[in-house]
């Protein structure tokens, strides 16, 4: 590609305004939550991200292995109640 195409394309997308579904789904205008928070809900939950923290703690920090332990039933058991949770409300 040329640099001028690029950079046409480049004010092309800058000049694009944002809807107001997507400043209130990236909480763009929000105090209290940015859009690290937003990309955060949609990949991965917090429990899923407190569990790989507490593997790598293990991993490269020697966290205890039964607090690892103790973690990582929480982690299961915890998404397991959630997952009963969805398939009886049928959502």
């Amino acid at each position: 590609m040329d640099k001028e195409v690029i950079i046409d394309k480049a004010k092309e997308i800058a000049n694009r305004e944002i809807s107001e579904e997507a400043i209130n789904k990236w909480y763009i205008n929000n105090k209290s939550k940015g859009m690290l928070d937003a990309l955060q809900e949609k990949i991965v939950s917090r429990k899923l991200l407190v569990f790989l923290t507490a593997t790598g703690l293990f991993y490269w920090a020697g966290l205890d292995p039964d607090t690892w332990g103790m973690i990582a039933m929480c982690y299961i058991g915890g998404q397991a109640a959630i997952d009963f949770a969805k398939v009886w409300k049928g959502v």
